[in-house]
């Protein structure tokens, strides 16, 4: 593959992706985009629960084993080192585009606020976790994450090196601001629903499990660094009034949604 088609690759994966990230907040918050979480209540296929749940297992399969560096080292065999991780995101943008497909919807109430002032506190939330997993890219390196940097050394005929070791803003209160903002945004709703509530519910328990996989690469990857990082950041909830001090303030960890 020559330098240019690589560059172009890795752009339109991460076009893709992004505006996959932007319908799956739609979908979600069933606004704007063709078809919501809780679309209409037409059963198409014989039993949606199961359906939905393996869509989901579907993301946590492929978003896992994508991310193993056994899987890495047998893949970049076939593929170039270089479009490797837009390949990853390209992939994962495939599995949302099919689970916004061909999800079914279980529109029953779970739970629901009809006060309007509720209403716009749980959307303030909501659009907030939304903005906390984006900016949490950008304090880490955004475009190595989804891909571009990797492209765009190649383009330049530079070697690729990971990314340093830095804790700034958010990840000095909790090591993963990006799932902590993908939690908030699956669950502050208005109207919870059984097709909403399993999408959550699911992909929750993907991340509390897949987590301790990326943590024991990223112990493997910056050793001791790591590890005291860990031991002073909690994962997902802050501490109240505390913040990581044993690493020099400037200086942050890498978290990747994978």
């Amino acid at each position: 593959m020559t330098k240019f088609l690589t560059l172009a690759y890795g752009i339109v994966c991460y076009l893709v992706f992004f505006l996959t990230f932007l319908y799956l907040i739609g979908f979600l918050a069933n606004f704007v985009v063709p078809k919501g979480i809780d679309g209409d209540a037409i059963v198409t296929l014989p039993n949606p629960f199961v359906v939905n749940l393996f869509l989901i297992v579907l993301f946590g399969l492929q978003h896992s084993i994508m991310a193993r560096p056994w899987f890495k080292q047998r893949w970049t065999r076939l593929v170039p080192a270089a479009i490797e991780r837009s390949t990853y995101v390209l992939a994962t943008s495939v599995i949302l585009i099919s689970i916004f497909a061909l999800w079914q919807p279980l529109p029953y109430t779970v739970w629901r606020t009809d006060a309007a002032w509720l209403q716009i506190v749980l959307w303030a939330v909501f659009t907030s976790g939304f903005l906390i997993a984006l900016l949490s890219t950008f304090m880490t390196d955004h475009f190595d994450l989804f891909g571009l940097r990797q492209v765009y050394l190649r383009f330049v005929g530079r070697m690729y090196q990971h990314p340093p070791f830095k804790v700034i803003f958010l990840y000095r209160l909790v090591r993963h601001p990006l799932y902590t903002g993908m939690f908030i945004g699956l669950w502050a709703t208005p109207h919870m629903t059984v097709g909403h509530l399993l999408f959550a519910g699911g992909l929750t328990i993907y991340v509390l499990v897949a987590v301790g996989w990326e943590e024991d690469d990223l112990v493997e990857i910056l050793g001791d660094s790591y590890r005291s990082y860990q031991e002073g950041v909690p994962m997902f909830i802050p501490r109240p009034g505390k913040v990581h001090e044993t690493i020099r303030s400037g200086e942050a960890a890498p978290t990747r949604m994978r």
